[in-house]
């Protein structure tokens, strides 16, 4: 049994999210000091030069607009080198230019080819034997971290290598974790930018008042309100 397989899962919602340093697309960084007082979001492919991941590192592009409306640094992470990130990028901004509007990854690709940082984030595929290079190192599979400007995890999803995120739910649950910090809201199902909210349950009858003065009761624990922001 390789280090690899024998590694526990350790992340989770509240933990701190592991520093390091990398070499990147766009030279070489402190994952903390890089974040600043920004949100950041971590998403890992498995290679460079695949098609699902040609498609999603030219979304995350396109969505600049989106990330720093939410004041937010994306950065892309998967087990090949910084040539092989370069020679990709130009392929990713032409397809995107062909199908999907303009398209320029400007955000940093980590190289990871020794899995380092992987292993730390717990981004490897242990189940898909087919899914790893030709040492027998697994790749990584479509992780998503959301990590807040205090450098916690805010929010973790992981992707089999054959499923394409979508990045949709990806701002919606950014949006959906920023409105809760600001507003002591919580998010209903399927919920959109717009719709009505929850009341926290810490809030109480007569906080909620004040707090939510259109809020409505169905159900002791359950008040929705229209949140203006």
């Amino acid at each position: 049994m390789t280090d690899f397989e024998k590694h526990e899962y350790t992340l989770r919602l509240g933990s701190v999210a592991p520093d390091f340093e990398a070499e990147t697309t766009v030279g070489k960084i402190k994952f903390h000091e890089w974040l600043g007082n920004s949100w950041g979001i971590l998403f890992s492919h498995p290679g460079d030069f695949t098609p699902v991941c040609t498609t999603e590192l030219g979304e995350v592009a396109r969505r600049a607009d989106d990330w720093d409306k939410r004041n937010t640094k994306v950065i892309g992470i998967s087990a090949n080198g910084l040539e092989e990130h370069y020679q990709w990028v130009k392929d990713i901004n032409e397809f995107g230019g062909k199908v999907a509007g303009p398209t320029d990854v400007k955000y940093p690709i980590i190289s990871d080819p020794d899995r380092k940082i992987s292993y730390r984030y717990d981004m490897l595929d242990y189940q898909d034997a087919t899914n790893r290079d030709g040492k027998g190192l697994p790749f990584t599979i479509r992780t998503v971290f959301i990590v807040d400007p205090k450098k916690i995890i805010r929010f973790k999803a992981d992707y089999p290598a054959v499923a394409g995120r979508n990045f949709d739910e990806i701002v919606r649950v950014l949006d959906a974790i920023q409105l809760g910090d600001k507003h002591r809201i919580a998010t209903p199902v399927n919920w959109k930018k717009g719709d009505d909210v929850i009341v926290h349950a810490s809030v109480t009858a007569e906080e909620a008042k004040t707090l939510f003065p259109e809020h409505t009761t169905h159900f002791p624990y359950l008040r929705t309100t229209p949140l203006k922001v």
